[in-house]
């Protein structure tokens, strides 16, 4: 895999420092009909923790490098929260919603990678 961009660092320190686990990494930049180049998963375990996930990444990633998401979706039931960055969506989950939409499986065209939990 390619050296990460300064946006895929910041939003990958952003979900480990509030305890985001099993961080999936899928490069989707050869396909065509991908939603975007590239895709970062993680889950929480509750909702309290999908949405400090959800809005430490926004905070960080407005902090280090002055952007904001396009949009962000799935703030009311935070079973689910999308922020999508154009080159970069993140997907928040819960693990049995994570598990029910299998994102993995449907982008298994693309490069994936996992990264290992801090705890």
């Amino acid at each position: 895999m390619q050296k990460p961009s300064d946006l895929q660092t910041a939003i990958i320190d952003a979900i480990q420092d509030k305890k985001g686990q099993k961080i999936t990494l899928i490069d989707l930049g050869s396909i065509e009909s991908s939603p975007a180049p590239e895709l970062i998963i993680c889950q929480a375990r509750s909702s309290a923790q999908v949405s400090a996930i959800a809005d430490n990444i926004t905070e960080e990633v407005n902090r280090k490098l002055r952007l904001k998401p396009y949009n962000v979706d799935g703030r009311r039931n935070a079973q689910w929260i999308v922020i999508d960055y154009g080159s970069v969506m993140i997907h928040v989950f819960q693990p049995e919603t994570r598990e029910f939409y299998r994102l993995e499986e449907l982008w298994s065209d693309g490069t994936t990678s996992e990264l290992p939990d801090l705890d």
